[in-house]
């Protein structure tokens, strides 16, 4: 068994630890580790186009992308939050203004834009999405289908400020 020796030194040594422990948790707020902010995809930012319109749909529709944006920290969900897409069709190549748009999310931080069936290039089927208000920083994301017979894709931002 071990013998603890309580005198003055190790006394004052304990006790000073426990104060600074304790008084550093009473000055700093509390933090959690909360949602980590999304970082930007290799590829994400390929044939992006500053400033592409706000649309209902994006040419004939039938393809839908949709997702979410929550703040960095708490996840609140960010509502009026512009979310450019653009992706290589069935109806144009994704470096052609008809294969870009923008949506905005609503109250509850959810983004849902019609667009046309997306077709594999470079052997993958994916999607290009930018978060790029400048009230967060910005955020580009590519991400790849299972097969390029599916007629969704979701894509999730997490934004923390510029």
């Amino acid at each position: 068994m071990a013998m603890v020796v309580l005198n003055r030194r190790n006394l004052l040594a304990a006790g000073g630890s426990v104060l600074a422990a304790g008084m550093s948790g009473l000055l700093l707020p509390a933090r959690a580790d909360g949602l980590a902010p999304t970082e930007s995809m290799s590829g994400g930012a390929n044939n992006y186009r500053k400033g592409a319109a706000i649309v209902d749909r994006i040419g004939k529709g039938g393809f839908w992308m949709s997702g979410t944006v929550r703040r960095a920290g708490d996840g609140a969900p960010l509502a009026g939050q512009r979310i450019q897409i653009w992706a290589h069709t069935t109806e144009g190549q994704e470096h052609e203004p008809q294969s870009h748009g923008a949506t905005l999310t609503d109250k509850d931080g959810k983004f849902r834009l019609e667009m046309p069936q997306i077709i594999p290039i470079f052997g993958q089927p994916h999607g290009h999405l930018a978060y790029d208000s400048g009230e967060f920083k910005t955020v580009f994301l590519r991400p790849v289908m299972r097969s390029a017979k599916e007629t969704s894709l979701e894509a999730h931002f997490v934004l923390q400020p510029a």
